[in-house]
């Protein structure tokens, strides 16, 4: 009795489901459609919107005169004709020490690249249609050129210079739209911007630490940190130079471990400030080791040459905090392919969202650094199979550390204007949330 009565049930529903049909009160193709647009082995999830190439940051950057940015590289550049892709001045090969801070440069040459490729951020000319503004003010290059020794009459230039961008920006409808917060200004140079600095603190800064930022003016979750600009060689990738120079060799000795004579080494200045007076400490530790290499050096030319040799026959390279927590010398060791040493108890490493630098970097504190023998007894027995695995690890992600022109795909210029575009999401609620709000934001 129940089989009739479900098959009567059966029957009527499939004669009104034909009937609506036929009438055209339901149209079935829309369903058989999107089932046979469907790839085979692609699911309808959402999950797999990964596989659609993701658009690129749209950037608008300021045309500044000249004075701000190139004039300081070749003072006979005319402000007449705009900067572009033929008459930007190729970074100098012979400006040593002043390359590692030289970011805002490159960010800026990428934007005038006109060339193919894939790429993160595209300069746009609508401002409307902008995501993000690039303030090109080598601020850093000013601070070398003009206020390095931060009490001569040069000094007073870098200040006017800071003084004359900031009248510039608060002209702008785009910086009073947003309070700068959508603007990305780079500062990679611990004493760049340092005379107004609290007037870009709502900004997206590009810097290479925070060792001399107050908390509310950068911090991770609105800033980016930057890798410093390699100094060092870099080995050839596929028979092409990259990095500075015409780089040298292409690290594919059958065994790296036992090719790496020197087990650790140092070659800088111990006398810094602030965290870097461990270097002297560790120095007092580590020198006199046969295989260890430690020496007080400065950064000219040849001494940079010296560098790469020792780092490129050695295990380990040691990362002892600068004047600030990060210095040069981390990337400088990257590049080599050593294995880095860090140890800084403070510092920030970029694109570490993306980059697990424990699976090519030893880290120790302070404290255990500072015990004697510590390092050296943990090292002497580091396992020559989990050396090679952080080696071909390093290998792997050091194309993440170049800069240069024109760009490739991830390196150091499109890796950071991947971590600016993640930025975008949160200062656009910010921007948002401040046109509506009556009082005082109480989040602050």
């Amino acid at each position: 009795m129940y089989g009739k009565t479900i098959c009567i049930i059966v029957f009527f529903v499939f004669l009104i489901a034909s009937y609506s049909i036929y009438m055209g009160t339901v149209d079935p193709s829309p369903y058989f459609t999107q089932l046979q647009s469907l790839p085979r082995g692609i699911s309808s999830s959402p999950c797999n919107s990964s596989t659609i190439s993701p658009q690129p940051l749209r950037v608008f950057m300021y045309d500044l005169p000249r004075k701000f940015n190139i004039a300081m590289m070749d003072p006979h550049i005319s402000d007449v004709d705009p900067i572009s892709a033929k008459n930007l001045p190729p970074w100098p090969q012979t400006s040593g020490i002043k390359r590692q801070h030289s970011v805002e440069y490159w960010l800026m040459a990428s934007l005038l690249h006109n060339g193919e490729g894939e790429r993160e951020a595209v300069r746009v000319f609508d401002p409307e249609s902008a995501d993000a503004f690039y303030v090109p003010f080598f601020s850093s290059l000013s601070f070398n050129t003009h206020g390095k020794n931060m009490t001569d009459p040069d000094t007073e230039f870098d200040r006017l210079l800071q003084v004359d961008l900031m009248e510039y920006l608060e002209n702008s409808n785009y910086w009073q739209r947003s309070g700068g917060r959508d603007h990305v200004i780079p500062m990679t140079h611990p004493n760049a911007f340092r005379f107004l600095r609290q007037q870009v603190n709502a900004s997206i800064l590009i810097v290479a630490d925070f060792g001399r930022y107050p908390k509310e003016m950068a911090r991770l979750d609105k800033d980016v940190v930057s890798p410093y600009v390699h100094v060092v060689e870099s080995f050839r990738e596929d028979g092409v130079s990259v990095g500075v120079g015409d780089g040298d060799g292409d690290d594919s000795t059958p065994d790296p471990f036992e090719a790496r004579s020197t087990l650790l080494y140092f070659r800088g200045n111990t006398v810094r400030k602030a965290e870097g007076r461990i270097r002297l400490k560790l120095e007092k530790l580590l020198a006199g080791n046969s295989d260890v290499h430690y020496e007080k050096s400065v950064a000219t030319t040849q001494n940079i040459k010296v560098s790469t040799e020792g780092m490129r026959s050695s295990k380990f390279c040691l990362h002892p905090a600068g004047d600030t927590p990060s210095s040069c010398r981390l990337f400088d060791a990257i590049v080599s392919h050593c294995i880095p040493v860090i140890i800084s108890d403070k510092i920030e490493l970029p694109f570490e969202d993306e980059i697990d630098y424990s699976e090519f970097s030893v880290f120790y504190s302070v404290k255990e650094a500072l015990e004697p023998g510590f390092i050296l007894d943990n090292l002497r027995q580091f396992p020559k199979e989990k050396w090679l695995k952080m080696w071909a690890n390093l290998k792997n992600v050091s194309h993440h550390f170049e800069f240069q022109y024109p760009p490739k795909r991830e390196d150091a210029v499109n890796m950071l204007w991947r971590q600016v575009k993640h930025k975008i999401p949160n200062v656009k609620l910010a921007v948002h949330r401040n046109r509506r709000l009556k009082v005082p934001d109480w989040w602050l």
